[in-house]
């Protein structure tokens, strides 16, 4: 694995983390566990998984952590069943 892959995916998971930090730190690493484990490529978390966890930051590390041991998130994201179930047609995104 090449030193700038993982710096990227590294990179990339602390994003996501830090997108969701607002949402508290249970709740944010739980959406970060969801968008890794629905978005990312099965290489992409087998190179995540075997890297030191240590570089990430604490949400990204928990939702890292979560996942390499076999847990499976929850979805969070809650905009198909908004659309589907009250405005049909309308978006959420604003």
């Amino acid at each position: 694995m090449s030193g700038s892959t993982i710096e990227t995916l590294r990179r990339m998971a602390d994003q996501i983390a830090r997108n969701f930090e607002v949402m508290g730190h249970t709740d944010a690493v739980e959406a970060t566990a969801d968008h890794i484990n629905m978005f990312w490529d099965p290489r992409m978390k087998q190179q995540i998984f075997a890297d030191d966890r240590d570089a990430l930051s604490p949400i990204a590390r928990a939702a890292i952590d979560e996942l390499a041991e076999g847990v499976e998130p929850a979805h969070q994201t809650r905009a198909t069943v908004f659309n589907s179930a009250h405005e049909a047609g309308h978006s959420d995104a604003g």
